[in-house]
């Protein structure tokens, strides 16, 4: 309610002040709450008992200690929780900003006006939402039932890693008329290619017409749903608690509408973003594949954090390094 509807009744772009500014209280207020999560989340899911965090760990294939004193539980059971949050929250993050760049790139390839951006961002960041939530619910159903599935969310994430850090960068342009989206909307709407600002719908010599605008929202929806495929499996390798998975998308989505100008204004010249990214995707899938063995070597949530720390902060120097034009083919 605060992001999209107090935030979000100004008509007119943000400034680049304006969106650093909102963008880091946002990020502010996502790390903030880990400090919630740390004091009381064992409230949220009622662990009162030793034998409650017993069960709760054998549930959720959690790693934190188990002991015989109450009070050492819940700081053992706190202190896993505030880790995986923070590591789960950096990472959802991280795709959040790549979702941002392909919704750019859609807005420049259809020509969008910056008010109709406001607009179809408000839903776009609605439909994140619903997405993650829908994929977070199925994605826990399945690996409680069918605990195979997370080997199966590990290699899609491989998969989808090598798929992006080979893909030799991002595509620039969006032949929008030959688009699948395009042709799918066009089979149920007649559309309108003028540019009809603020509106979905037209009505044209007593005919109803689609515009642009709605093909734009169908197809940042249709990002959001590829992303939220992406996303979920990604932070079921770091935690499976769902109240976890889900704090940590919903806090990397608030905020996303600032975040879309900030990078307007200049900062989406990060260029290695892509293979960042993909070496997540890829340390997260085998991560999920490999986790008892990983355990037995005594790798933890405090080495992981580290890990995609580092991704994250080498990307960001690289960026630097190797400026755009000597990124890809």
């Amino acid at each position: 309610m605060l992001d999209l509807g107090f935030l979000g009744k100004e008509q007119k772009a943000l400034t680049p002040k304006q969106a650093i500014w909102r963008t880091l209280a946002w990020i502010t207020a996502g790390l903030l709450f880990s400090l919630v999560i740390y004091y009381f989340h064992y409230h949220l899911h009622n662990l009162n008992t030793v034998s409650d965090f017993q069960v709760f760990k054998q549930t959720y294939g959690s790693n934190f200690i188990v002991f015989d004193d109450i009070n050492k539980c819940r700081e053992s059971f706190s202190k896993e929780a505030f880790i995986n949050y923070i590591t789960g929250y950096f990472v959802e993050y991280s795709l959040s900003v790549d979702n941002l760049f392909v919704i750019m790139l859609i807005f420049s390839s259809f020509g969008i006006s910056t008010s109709d951006q406001k607009r179809i961002l408000v839903w776009g960041v609605i439909g994140a939402v619903l997405m993650r939530f829908l994929f977070i619910f199925l994605g826990g159903l399945m690996i409680q039932q069918f605990h195979w599935m997370i080997y199966l969310f590990g290699g899609f994430l491989i998969i989808t890693g090598l798929k992006v850090l080979f893909s030799g960068g991002d595509d620039e342009t969006i032949n929008t008329e030959n688009h699948r989206v395009f042709k799918w909307v066009s089979k149920f709407f007649r559309i309108s290619k003028e540019n009809h600002t603020g509106k979905f719908f037209i009505v044209k010599d007593g005919k109803r017409y689609a515009t642009l605008l709605f093909v734009v929202l169908v197809l940042v929806e249709f990002t959001d749903v590829l992303f939220a495929v992406d996303s979920v499996p990604a932070i079921f390798g770091i935690t499976r608690d769902p109240y976890l998975v889900f704090f940590s998308n919903i806090f990397a989505i608030m905020g996303l509408r600032s975040l879309f100008f900030v990078l307007g204004h200049g900062i989406r010249n990060i260029s290695t973003l892509q293979y960042g990214l993909a070496l997540i995707l890829l340390f997260i899938g085998i991560k999920m594949i490999f986790q008892k063995q990983l355990q037995n070597l005594g790798f933890n949530e405090v080495h992981a954090l580290l890990v995609l720390g580092s991704i994250l902060l080498l990307t960001y120097i690289s960026s630097f390094i190797f400026p755009k034009k000597w990124v890809g083919p």
